[in-house]
C-alpha cells in the first residue's frame, strides 16, 4: 500500500496535482482512494463530480482500476469522537456566561478537525479496501500542523492526560460543594482515550518512506516557494519524506507578447532558485493550459504532462531521515532540516528528549538509550544538516 501527501499554498494547483495522481494511478490497475481533509473542499469540483463524506465511486474514462473519492466532513466526525468533549465546553462557556450558540461554536477546539483527519487516513490504511491512499492536503500551514499532531498528542497522553485525570477525580467532590461548574467526567476523558486510541500507529504508517511520501505543489513565484522552502524544513522536522517537488502553471513557450515575455522571464528566475534549492529531489513540471483541468480527461491531461507513463504512486526518491552514528567516542544526532536558517533553530533538552524548534514549529524527540545516557556537547547545522553531538559526561572531581 502507498499514501500519497500533497501539500502546497493555497491557490497553486494543489487539489488538481492530487487528482491528476489519483487518476493515473487508478487508470493504471490500482484500487485508489483520494481524500480531501481541506476544509475549503474543492475535490469535487475538480474532479465535477458529486462527492461525499464516504468514499464515492469516480468513472475511470480509461484503464481497469478503481476510483474513489471523499470529502471529510469534520462535523459527522465530531458527532462520533468528539461529542462528550464540546457538550462538556459547552456547559463550562455556558455556565461562564456565553451564550448557548457562543458557548457550542466556541467548544470547537482548534486542531480537531486534524486529528479526526488523521484518524481517517488511519482507517483507510487499515480497511485493506485500497493500494494507494491520495491526501489532498489543507494549504502548507494547516498540513504541518497535521503532521506535527501525532507527536504533540502522544507527548500529552503519555505525560499530562493521566495526571490530569487525576487530578480532576480528586477535586470533582470538592468543587461540588462550593460551585455548580461543570466538572469533566470519566466519559470525557474516555472520549479523549478512544479518539487518541484511533490514532495508534498512524505516525509510524506516514513516517516510513515505502509507504508514505510527501509532495510540495508550488507555483514559480517568489513569496510561494519561499513559503514551499519552508514546509520542506518543517516536514523533514517531523520526519516525513518528500519524494518530489511539483512546479505547476508554467507559462509555454508557444505565448509570444512583450508582457507574457516579462511574466515568463520571472518565472525562470523562480525556477533557478527552484533548482538550486530543491536539487536533492526530483522537481517535476506542469505548463499552464489555456482550459481550467476540470474532469477527468483534464486531469488525464495534467498527469501526463507531470508523470508520462510512469505510476505516480511509487516513491520518486529517497530522502533522509533523522539518524544517528558514531565518531570515535562520540554519538552524533543527524537531523535533516533543508532550507533552515541558523539564527531560527533553538535547541533544549528534557531528561531523555531533545526539543527541537525551527521557527514557529517544535519537536520533541525521544532519545535512544544511547543518546539518552550522554550530554550534548554541540550543535551545529551543516549543509542543511542538524548535527548534535552527544558525550559522557566527565566525572566530576
Amino acid at each position: 500500500m502507498r499514501i500519497v501527501l500533497v501539500t502546497g499554498k493555497g491557490g497553486v494547483g494543489k487539489t488538481t496535482v492530487a487528482g491528476a495522481t489519483a487518476l493515473r494511478a487508478a487508470e493504471l490497475g490500482a484500487r485508489v482512494v483520494i481524500c480531501s481533509t481541506d476544509p475549503a473542499h474543492s475535490l469535487a469540483d475538480a474532479f465535477d463530480v458529486s462527492l461525499g463524506d464516504r468514499p464515492t465511486p469516480i468513472a475511470l474514462p480509461h484503464g481497469g482500476g478503481v476510483l474513489a473519492g471523499q470529502q471529510l466532513d469534520s462535523r459527522v466526525r465530531m458527532e462520533q469522537s468528539w461529542a462528550e468533549v464540546r457538550d462538556y465546553l459547552s456547559a463550562v462557556l455556558d455556565w461562564a456566561g456565553a451564550g448557548a450558540v457562543e458557548a457550542e461554536e466556541l467548544a470547537v477546539v482548534p486542531g480537531i478537525d486534524e486529528v479526526l483527519a488523521l484518524a481517517e487516513i488511519r482507517t483507510l490504511a487499515r480497511s485493506g479496501a485500497w493500494d494507494v491512499i491520495v491526501v489532498d492536503c489543507a494549504p502548507t500551514a494547516e498540513t504541518v500542523r497535521l503532521l506535527s499532531l501525532p507527536d504533540v498528542l502522544a507527548w500529552y497522553m503519555d505525560r499530562v492526560f493521566p495526571a490530569q485525570r487525576r487530578a480532576t477525580s480528586l477535586v470533582r467532590p470538592l468543587l461540588s460543594r462550593f460551585t455548580n461548574m461543570p466538572v469533566a467526567g470519566d466519559q470525557v476523558f474516555s472520549a479523549i482515550r478512544r479518539l487518541y486510541e484511533q490514532l495508534d500507529g498512524v505516525r509510524e504508517l506516514l513516517i516510513d518512506p515505502d509507504v508514505t511520501s510527501a509532495r510540495v505543489v508550488l507555483t514559480p513565484e517568489r513569496v510561494v516557494v519561499a513559503e514551499a522552502r519552508r514546509t520542506f524544513t518543517y516536514l523533514s522536522l517531523f520526519g516525513y519524506h518528500v519524494d518530489s517537488v511539483i512546479v505547476n502553471r508554467l507559462l509555454p513557450p508557444a505565448v509570444s507578447d512583450p508582457w507574457f515575455d516579462r511574466a515568463r522571464a520571472r518565472q525562470e528566475e523562480q525556477l533557478a532558485v527552484i533548482d538550486a534549492a530543491f536539487g536533492g529531489v526530483p522537481i517535476l513540471r506542469a505548463p499552464l493550459h489555456a482550459d481550467e483541468p476540470i474532469g477527468c480527461e483534464r486531469l488525464g491531461a495534467l498527469a501526463t504532462d507531470l508523470f508520462c507513463d510512469a505510476d505516480p504512486s511509487q516513491r520518486l526518491a529517497d530522502t533522509p531521515a533523522m539518524r544517528v552514528h558514531a565518531d570515535g567516542d562520540a554519538l552524533f544526532l543527524e537531523l535533516p532540516l533543508p532550507h533552515a536558517e541558523r539564527d531560527e533553530i533553538d535547541l533544549g533538552r528534557l531528561d531523555d528528549e531533545l526539543l527541537v524548534a525551527v521557527g514557529p514549529y517544535r519537536r520533541a524527540l525521544v532519545l535512544p538509550d544511547s543518546l539518552a545516557r550522554r550530554d550534548v556537547t554541540d550543535a551545529r547545522l551543516v549543509d542543511g544538516t542538524l548535527r548534535v553531538r552527544f558525550e559522557h559526561a566527565e566525572p566530576s572531581s
